[in-house]
């Protein structure tokens, strides 16, 4: 039996639910339920909707500051702007591939299976111990497609996959194109030929855009664009062919359409409800889904503008269902008002499935309403046309009370995390082809019926805690939560999760188990943050992943553990003795092992304390993913910062509690209320803390950024007038001069977002009193993190590593550092132990390491 515990909920909208639960519940509740460990709720939290002001509030354009916040990689890359020109990011790249390249091949650390539930990492609180995984995870599968024996897997960032042998081996085949972020595949019936339809086609967190659709002729062998820059900075949600020639985009910006067999002219835009005037982000269209009925030849065009809500009834007011019953073409969509159970006032993210003989339609329907409202579940449910016509009548066959009914592992309800909580984020559908009554669906788990949803099953619960026999071990393996993709390959049916690709036979009808974890060669795991310490043999690497917690990679090791589960994000490594870590669990909710792993002690400052009660003066405002950092020349002085600055110096002896009325987190600083900071180094007692504040455009108040030191001996905000108003994603102090620093510049010029400033990259020597923007030739691309080591620099951006030598000021000379890295985001870059080499934390392709030049 797990030991007493608080779990945590935050809701879609924000809201925080406490719920305890203590081991005499747990042996009186026959579901298990208060075995749950709090950690796993992170998908209340990953998708952070949490806010710098009330949860739910409005600005005054009547976009809600709930769902800016959500998106937050994009809001970083965007602001002070509300959205990044399409052209931005291949400027950059083309400014990129001019440069020369200084060092030699990048490595890929990460090339092997990542265990989620390890054999003897057992803490009680942060461990996945119990929750039935399958065995091994990679990172966010967006999308799935077959053709023939050939499966294509599409990651968040983590650019295309290819497997001839039902996932056993797999192999990546996008890795040099714009970008690895992937909203869509599919397979042209005409040709075989493969479509990718770039941009994650989720509005959470840790999103990229995209650059377009690109084809292959060739298996994966070569690629070229679809059109021109159309679809640059859309996400897609779906790619289908019409069976008369014709293939349709469904983007965040509407409705595309354009001839299968001629991949030079433009799309063209045939749907786009909202006329949005006013540039608002939330009424750009966000075309969820598109599908065409089979035997129409393509007259049958049905398509779900469905943004997913949370702002007033204007951000919602053209989404719907919209009809073309004469081919798709522009000016012949009709707004449907669907007759039966589906509430037309109230439908956002939709994704549809037609019986393969179009005599039944499916659809999964989120409901904007219920997310405002900071509901449990923000599903409005999932319904069938058993006579395939959109007009319907739509009958509900599952709604989160059904579903929890079913064999879910999210049972009991009502709860404060039931079925349907993050529907705006997870969907899938399927419709067996040889059965129109076998229907298959995801949300935070996946389902089935095989009678048209008059009784439904969870073939994979979220988890295995809410079940009695995960008390003696014998629960059959569950997947991962969080269903994205889903394909059909003969018999076998295919699933893309937050954990990877998984299968099971098609026409299995146990309520669960039979998953076969296809994940083993999938090397798409996404890291926020990585550092290495000494062990046995070399070098440990800690890293902090998305949904798939810390991990650690010991010297030589077959496999990557995870020790810790839940969110990972910034971590702490003891150089000498890597068995010393801190890791991050979401909002500055810090955990501390001393014996790698295998027990964890909670250290947490933050409001949103997810174990226990929060301790008094606790953060109010740290971001998602907060920065911790150890000084430059003290391994034991560490600095992290929410709001607040927060220093340590009791290292791996540091507690923080309520209980123990005792917090070795000293707050230092208060960079403003509002803020929350994005940035922070220290060397001996001076620190700087990079902030936000609002953090997000579009809201009430204008974007504002901004540093925040002690050099000199007060707390004051730097005033250098040359200093951008973006988001400052690094500080860097020289480890022998405490006012040498580098800031570090997200997003983008202003060639390409108004009032953005110039520069990437900015030196002072000063203390911050004056800054020189050394971004030289450096291309105008979004930066992360910046290190210093024997005078070079090192800089890892959404392009690629970057390296130069200090000292040229404004006339910096740049170069491309090392070869083989893919095309994929370095979220951050370390300096090893040895101070030679460094590590690369990519956001989809891993943990990646080179020798400095």
């Amino acid at each position: 039996m797990h030991p007493r515990r608080l779990v945590i909920f935050l809701g879609a909208a924000g809201s925080l639910i406490l719920a305890q639960f203590g081991v005499a519940a747990a042996q009186a509740a026959s579901s298990g339920a208060a075995n749950q460990t709090l950690h796993q709720h992170r998908q209340a939290t990953k998708n952070s909707t949490q806010t710098t002001t009330t949860p739910g509030t409005k600005s005054a354009d009547g976009a809600d500051d709930t769902m800016t916040v959500s998106n937050q990689l994009g809001a970083e890359r965007a602001a002070p702007g509300l959205a990044v020109p399409g052209a931005a990011y291949s400027a950059a790249q083309a400014q990129a591939a001019k440069l020369g390249v200084t060092g030699g091949a990048w490595s890929q650390l990460t090339n092997q299976p990542t265990d989620t539930e390890p054999a003897g990492y057992n803490d009680p609180i942060w461990s996945n111990l119990g929750a039935g995984f399958s065995n091994n995870v990679a990172g966010r599968i967006t999308a799935l497609a077959v053709d023939g024996a050939t499966i294509y897997a599409g990651a968040a960032d983590g650019g295309v996959w290819k497997s001839t042998d039902g996932g056993a081996n797999w192999t990546p085949i996008f890795d040099q194109m714009p970008t690895l972020s992937i909203g869509a595949l599919a397979v042209n019936p005409a040709d075989h030929s493969l479509w990718v339809g770039t941009g994650e086609a989720n509005t959470n967190a840790d999103s990229y855009f995209g650059q377009g659709v690109f084809r292959s002729a060739d298996g994966g062998a070569s690629f070229a664009l679809v059109g021109g820059t159309e679809l640059a900075s859309h996400t897609i949600y779906r790619l289908a062919f019409d069976g008369s020639g014709k293939v349709y985009a469904a983007t965040s910006q509407g409705l595309y359409r354009r001839a299968a067999a001629d991949t030079t002219s433009a799309w063209t835009l045939v749907l786009k409800p909202d006329p949005n005037p006013t540039g608002n982000p939330y009424k750009t269209s966000f075309i969820t889904d598109v599908a065409v009925r089979p035997g129409t030849n393509g007259s049958v065009v049905l398509a779900a503008d469905g943004w997913r809500g949370g702002g007033t009834a204007g951000d919602t007011a053209y989404n719907g269902f919209y009809l073309s019953t004469t081919g798709g073409d522009f000016g012949t969509y009709t707004e449907l008002a669907p007759s039966g159970d589906i509430n037309a006032a109230d439908i956002g993210r939709t994704t549809f499935a037609y019986a393969a003989d179009g005599s039944k339609l499916y659809a999964v329907v989120e409901s904007p309403s219920k997310l405002l409202a900071g509901l449990a579940s923000v599903l409005q449910g999932v319904f069938v046309s058993a006579n395939g016509d959109p007009a319907g009548p739509w009958t509900l066959i599952a709604d989160a009370n059904k579903l929890c009914a079913s064999g879910s592992g999210l049972a009991p309800c009502p709860s404060g995390y039931e079925p349907g909580v993050q529907a705006w984020y997870n969907q899938n559908i399927a419709v067996d082809p040889g059965n129109p009554n076998h229907v298959i669906f995801g949300l935070e788990e996946e389902y089935q019926s095989f009678d048209g949803g008059a009784t439904i099953t969870t073939i994979s619960p979220y988890w295995n805690y809410a079940f009695a026999c995960d008390a003696n071990n014998t629960c059959p393996l569950t997947t991962h939560p969080d269903e994205h993709a889903i394909a059909i390959q003969g018999n076998t049916l295919l699933i893309g999760n937050d954990g990877g690709v998984y299968s099971r036979d098609l026409e299995n009808t146990a309520p669960k188990g039979g998953w076969t974890d296809l994940n083993t060669t999938l090397h798409v795991l996404q890291y926020y943050d990585a550092e290495a310490g000494k062990s046995q043999g070399g070098l440990a690497t800690w890293g902090g992943l998305q949904d798939n917690g810390t991990t650690v990679l010991y010297p030589r090791a077959g496999t990557n553990l995870t020790p810790a589960g839940g969110d990972g994000g910034g971590v702490i490594v003891n150089p000498d003795n890597a068995q010393a870590t801190v890791g991050e669990y979401v909002y500055l909710n810090m955990y501390l092992t001393t014996d790698g792993g295998h027990n964890f002690r909670t250290i947490t400052p933050s409001c949103l304390d997810a174990v226990a009660a929060p301790i008094a003066n606790c953060d109010p405002n740290p971001r998602f993913i907060a920065p911790l950092s150890t000084d430059v020349n003290n391994a034991n002085h560490w600095v992290v910062g929410g709001e607040y600055v927060w220093t340590d110096t009791q290292a791996w002896n540091t507690v923080c509690d309520a209980a123990s009325n005792r917090c070795d987190w000293t707050n230092v600083h208060d960079t403003g209320a509002g803020h929350s900071i994005t940035a922070i180094t220290a060397n001996g007692n001076t620190i700087y803390a990079g902030w936000c504040g609002p953090c997000n455009s579009g809201g009430s108040h204008p974007f504002a950024s901004g540093i925040d030191t002690n050099y000199g001996g007060a707390w004051h905000t730097i005033n250098a007038p040359n200093l951008p108003n973006r988001y400052i994603a690094g500080v860097t102090v020289d480890p022998k001069n405490p006012a040498h620093v580098f800031a570090v510049y997200n997003g983008y010029s202003r060639r390409w977002i108004p009032n953005a400033g110039t520069g990437h990259v900015f030196e002072s020597t000063d203390g911050g009193n004056t800054f020189t923007d050394i971004s030289g030739n450096l291309p105008d691309v979004p930066s992360d993190a910046l290190v210093y080591a024997r005078g070079d620099l090192a800089l890892g951006t959404d392009a690629g590593a970057f390296f130069a030598t200090d000292g040229q000021g404004a006339n910096t000379a740049w170069s491309r550092l090392g070869t083989g890295l893919p095309n994929v985001s370095l979220n951050n870059l370390r300096l090893s132990p040895d101070g030679n080499t460094l590590l690369a934390a990519t956001h989809g392709r891993g943990l990646w390491t080179l020798h400095l030049p």
